[in-house]
């Protein structure tokens, strides 16, 4: 059973869902939902995923999703600058993943490869969005206990400067900034490359989860809590997927 409610302050539809399998299978079915209706206009589509441990569940019942996988690109929200096959790559988690049932057929677009050195990645990402031409069709968020959200962390030297940017993917330094461990260069998404998507989920598990993005859109206090950027910064509200 799930319950649907606005927040008043920045607005975006709550979704809260009794279970984990509740929660992965709504926010699968809304993901593919946007993607199918995109590809009914459109040649293809552009779905932008984060990483991380918490949205494994939605992207493998997002995989055995049925639609015209084979004209859908999905590309990362953000990446830590590490080789591919390191553990702490977010890539890694879309190849597997993605390797398997209908979404097999899907076309994957690392944001780190082999070779390329971290400005050459950032000048890749952002050209292969040029060349598409599309605006994402779905953006989905994770985020951290400090209310981080992509690689977008509070404290961060460069992060005023990464919410104005006006290209959709920059190089981000976490240096300094707990979370980002030993993982301090990033690349990541802006609220440029973000504000235009046809669709915005944020799935988050966990009563503190729920604690820190209530506390965020009270205060509205990006710099402190950059999910206020994903909340505010979009054409349509962002879809907020929680259960315990």
């Amino acid at each position: 059973m799930s319950t649907v409610h606005t927040t008043r302050s920045l607005s975006p539809a709550w979704h809260g869902h009794d279970d984990v399998a509740a929660w992965a299978d709504a926010a699968a079915t809304q993901i593919a939902q946007q993607l199918h209706r995109d590809l009914q206009t459109q040649p293809q589509a552009l779905l932008l995923l984060s990483g991380g441990s918490t949205p494994e569940p939605v992207y493998r019942a997002l995989a055995a999703q049925v639609l015209d996988w084979s004209r859908v690109i999905v590309a990362l929200v953000d990446e830590r600058f590490v080789p591919p096959d390191s553990p702490g790559s977010n890539g890694r988690l879309l190849a597997a993943v993605f390797a398997q049932g209908p979404a097999a057929a899907a076309t994957i677009w690392p944001l780190v490869e082999s070779g390329l050195s971290l400005p050459d990645c950032v000048e890749q990402a952002n050209a292969r969005l040029a060349v598409m031409g599309l605006v994402p069709s779905v953006v989905v968020f994770g985020m951290g206990e400090d209310g981080h959200t992509a690689s977008l962390f509070p404290g961060a030297i460069g992060l005023d400067a990464a919410l104005h940017a006006s290209a959709a993917y920059i190089a981000f330094d976490a240096s300094g900034c707990p979370v980002a461990g030993d993982y301090s260069q990033r690349i990541t998404l802006t609220p440029s490359g973000w504000r235009a998507a046809h669709a915005r989920l944020l799935l988050i598990r966990g009563q503190r989860k729920r604690e820190v993005f209530e506390h965020a859109l009270a205060t509205g206090e990006v710099s402190h809590t950059p999910v206020v950027a994903a909340a505010a910064e979009g054409a349509v509200p962002l879809h907020v997927h929680w259960s315990p």
